[in-house]
């Protein structure tokens, strides 16, 4: 069996591309695999602002156009760059087992978080990462950041920063584990929607593929990112305000904490839901139905 594998083509994209098709390969080792480029929007307009571009979807558009052509057979993607609604026609066949779902700090002189002076320059491109660190840090000054990870690193040195906040599992996913000044907590730093984990995208129709891409699939993970899309779903799921979650299933209980913020991290609505394994979808509304009647809804409202 032959397959087409579409990926941005970052190194990191790469990287995450090649471990899947070598988990492929072990369950079909007959099975050729072809890892096919595809440049998106996110890709090519390096210089804008996700927030100018429309946020979510800049990084998946083209490879969901290719994978509905059927130019390609499987589309792989980080799950927090995922919209929540998928293109008709299209599903995920498989979630992977989730990295490390925490942000980390990479500094100059490895200093921690606690240990910047006021007016520090922090680069993100994050809302998200810059909102919850305002609400910590309310004197530290953000500096947008785009581009792959190596540039983001980079820029430390060439944009003068006291540090840049990054996905812990892209760093270590890369080999930049060493690089890593700080793995900030979730009680500080509440990841976005899917971060960690690797979705496995294919055509509704294809239920060899999907048959043999849901023995990779790791269930409590999807479990886990079911909860936090539908959270942000509920909320609104292109909505341009600080919104982040996170699912953990143990044994048989699973809970979900997720906030609202506004971009300058003064007023964060934050609560936490738990539920049973088989209510995912469920508890993603009615988290997203407290979060927005202690004030989340009047946030939504101003922003979106």
């Amino acid at each position: 069996m032959n397959f087409k594998i579409g990926t941005r083509g970052s190194k990191l994209a790469l990287t995450q591309t090649n471990f899947v098709a070598d988990k492929i390969k072990k369950i079909m080792p007959e099975a050729s695999v072809e890892i096919c480029i595809i440049k998106t929007s996110g890709d090519i307009m390096e210089d804008i602002s996700l927030l100018k571009m429309g946020g979510k979807g800049v990084f998946v558009k083209e490879i969901e156009d290719a994978l509905l052509s059927g130019a390609i057979d499987l589309a792989v993607h980080s799950m927090k760059d995922v919209p929540t609604e998928v293109p008709a026609g299209l599903e995920f066949a498989a979630i992977l087992q989730r990295e490390d779902v925490r942000d980390i700090l990479a500094s100059k002189d490895n200093r921690k978080i606690e240990q910047m002076p006021r007016g520090a320059r922090i680069g993100t491109g994050s809302l998200r990462r810059a909102s919850q660190l305002l609400a910590v840090l309310p004197d530290i000054a953000i500096i947008p950041l785009r581009g792959n990870l190596d540039t983001r690193l980079k820029k430390i040195e060439t944009e003068k920063l006291a540090g840049v906040i990054v996905a812990a599992a892209g760093m270590k996913r890369m080999g930049f584990a060493d690089r890593i000044t700080q793995f900030l907590p979730v009680e500080i730093m509440l990841p976005a929607v899917g971060q960690g984990a690797l979705g496995l995208e294919v055509r509704a129709g294809d239920s060899e593929l999907k048959k043999i891409l849901g023995k990779i699939n790791h269930a409590p993970t999807y479990t886990e990112v079911t909860a936090e899309r539908s959270f942000l779903r509920h909320l609104g799921g292109g909505c341009r305000l600080p919104i982040a979650a996170l699912g953990k299933l143990e044994v048989d209980k699973l809970s979900l904490e997720g906030l609202v913020a506004d971009p300058q991290g003064s007023s964060i609505i934050r609560d936490k839901v738990q539920g049973s394994v088989f209510e995912a979808e469920e508890l993603g509304k009615r988290l997203a139905d407290i979060i927005q009647e202690k004030g989340g809804k009047k946030l939504l409202d101003l922003m979106c």
